[in-house]
């Protein structure tokens, strides 16, 4: 088992937490990683855009000119693509990106991604994450005695106090055990976890 050090809110060591290798120390499939990432991005496109055929502009039911001796090109109808306000050929329509990764592939991939930031040293346990009313700037106060910089995944295992506190911070996003998943713990340079959001996520995932 890999043993990180456990962190209080001043950012001072007070010991050290043994993590699951069933969780925190797979080997990493850089390959269902990517797949989990690709499947959160695609299944997160609206899939809304839209453009009218020529069968669908309002219009062009009369034929602009007789078929022949105009000196013109033959035209049957003034919603053709070739002309202005005409419809869009192979015009787009609304379509589902979503596909699906079975239970055991997500399950795979996001133990993949914690072990890959607990290799790499950007997992950060705290002993508790607590705040007794909503505060912005005690969340911030936290994160700079932590020393954290840049993106960061705060995952808790229940509290609307910490989650409101972070939630006007730039960069630093909040989840719950239940809701962790493989593009915001990859994405983030920083992932930080109460120890008892280890314990949860160990009861679940190990």
């Amino acid at each position: 088992m890999a043993n990180v050090s456990l962190y209080n809110m001043e950012g001072k060591e007070v010991g050290t937490i043994e993590l699951s290798d069933a969780v925190f120390g797979v080997e990493v499939n850089e390959h269902l990683v990517h797949l989990a990432v690709v499947q959160q991005l695609a299944n997160n496109r609206q899939g809304t855009q839209k453009a009218k055929t020529r069968s669908e502009v309002s219009g062009g039911g009369r034929k602009p000119w007789r078929q022949k001796g105009t000196g013109h090109a033959r035209q049957g109808s003034t919603r053709a693509p070739q002309w202005r306000h005409g419809g869009v050929v192979f015009a787009p329509v609304p379509r589902d990106y979503s596909f699906k990764l079975n239970r055991k592939e997500k399950r795979a991939a996001l133990k993949s991604a914690l072990t890959d930031r607990t290799a790499s040293g950007k997992l950060i346990v705290l002993d508790e994450l607590k705040f007794e009313a909503p505060k912005t700037k005690e969340f911030v106060k936290v994160l700079d005695n932590l020393k954290v910089a840049g993106k960061a995944l705060v995952v808790i295992d229940a509290d609307q106090n910490v989650v409101r506190s972070a939630n006007n911070v730039q960069g630093v996003k909040t989840a719950y055990t239940n809701t962790i998943n493989v593009y915001d713990v990859m994405n983030a340079q920083t992932v930080i976890l109460t120890k008892d959001a280890v314990q949860k996520i160990e009861e679940v995932y190990a």
